[in-house]
């Protein structure tokens, strides 16, 4: 079969190197990929929003199968438009990816169907929002409605940055339309982890859990990123603990879909806390988490597009996982994440991808024959052993080897679970 794989980052650069090294895949494409793609895949000139010339382009170059990475087209509505001209694509439809799009929308079907979250209210004036605030004190978590690039959260440990941040989202639209309206939750204190799932007309096969490092800094401080690593499998977190969150919050959920009349479709992840009272609902997203999906899919032992054409015809299909851990470190560009120089030169690149050791490429640009920084994160450098403890020393001696000056990157990735 031949796969086309939508998106530019390193989630895609996973996506698309697991459907490259599955026997059944002759062919991948990324659209519109990045440089550091190119030698592994072909990557093709066209942007994510493009949906006339994406379709265009499955019809003549006869793709089998569209995987969507990035959220901002499943919102917009590429399933959907894939589906009427008769495509082959794997993701939400416009109105079930409002389970990622809105916050009110998911924290209203959980509230409804009993699925296990967060106590909340939602806001368009700031200071209503700003009044429950000081009635409910901190630690409090405000969250931009929309999409905002897994920017959008601020877990505010005082009353001034709760107040603050409020200001930023409604009155000065720091994430436009997406801050217009704001869900303010109750603070959780727990163990997080990523639980993320394959979902088709009702069968769900679930994946190996991952737990990922939001805030940018050693020891978790600093602000919210898109995340600066991640390891799987997350010791920490118990075999009971995962099937009770597959029985109360993702069967739940997916049946929610289908009775709401949205059924779902796609990589269901649920971020979830465990809680004194169980795993609570953190956020869902609608799409493969980054940088868990680097973790976490080099994990498959099964043939990927084998898989992908058993859930989409309705055949069996048990996927296997390696047990050996993955742990992987994201290398971002000074300043991340505000504003970041880009242009700024690499390291030698290839002499890191060596053995169990990969680089998945997010934000990297070729200039010449060099690699530069063309974004905030621009690598994940992950390696597979045997325990977290030997994949975390390989990774960390491998970033050792090499200058890093103009980029950054935490010393801790995996602290939680090697003690």
């Amino acid at each position: 079969m031949k796969v086309l794989v939508i998106g530019s980052g390193g989630r895609e650069h996973a996506i698309a190197r697991q459907f490259a090294n599955s026997p059944s895949v002759s062919g991948v494409f990324v659209a519109p990929g990045n440089d550091g793609m190119n030698q592994e895949v072909t990557c093709v000139p066209i942007g994510v929003l493009e949906f006339a010339c994406l379709a265009d382009f499955v019809k003549k170059n006869q793709i089998d199968l569209t995987f969507v990475g990035p959220e901002q087209p499943l919102a917009e509505g590429i399933v959907d438009y894939f589906m009427d001209r008769g495509l082959s694509i794997f993701g939400p439809t416009q109105k079930a990816a409002q389970l990622e799009g809105s916050k009110s929308f998911a924290k209203e079907l959980m509230k409804r169907y009993h699925i296990p979250t967060a106590s909340y209210d939602t806001f368009t004036d700031a200071e209503q929002a700003k009044d429950f605030i000081r009635e409910q004190g901190a630690p409090i978590v405000i969250k931009a409605d929309g999409l905002a690039a897994g920017k959008g959260v601020v877990v505010a440990m005082t009353l001034e940055e709760a107040l603050e941040a409020v200001d930023d989202m409604i009155g000065n639209q720091k994430f436009g339309d997406s801050s217009s309206r704001i869900v303010i939750e109750e603070f959780l204190a727990g163990e997080e982890f990523s639980f993320m799932s394959f979902v088709h007309d009702g069968k769900i096969h679930p994946m190996p859990i991952a737990q990922d490092h939001k805030r940018a800094f050693d020891g978790d401080e600093g602000p919210n990123t898109g995340g600066m690593g991640a390891y799987s499998p997350v010791p920490q977190i118990s075999n009971s603990v995962i099937e009770e969150a597959y029985d109360k919050v993702v069967i739940p959920t997916v049946e929610a879909m289908a009775q709401e009349g949205t059924p779902f479709t796609g990589i269901l992840y649920a971020g979830l806390i465990l809680t004194d009272e169980g795993p609570k609902v953190i956020e869902f997203n609608a799409r493969f988490g980054d940088p868990e999906t680097q973790v976490v899919l080099p994990r498959m032992i099964s043939d990927f597009g084998e898989f992908m054409r058993a859930l989409l015809t309705g055949g069996d299909y048990e996927l296997k996982w390696d047990q050996q851990a993955m742990l992987g470190v994201v290398v971002a560009s000074d300043g991340y994440p505000g504003d970041v120089q880009k242009g700024v030169r690499l390291p030698e690149l290839m002499e890191m991808s060596k053995g169990d050791t990969v680089v998945f490429h997010a934000g990297t640009k070729m200039e010449g024959e060099t690699f530069v920084g063309n974004g905030g994160r621009v690598l994940l450098i992950a390696t597979k052993a045997d325990t977290l403890r030997a994949a975390q020393e390989r990774v960390y001696n491998t970033l050792a080897q090499q200058e890093w000056n103009g980029f950054f990157y935490r010393t801790d990735i995996g602290w939680r679970a090697i003690q």
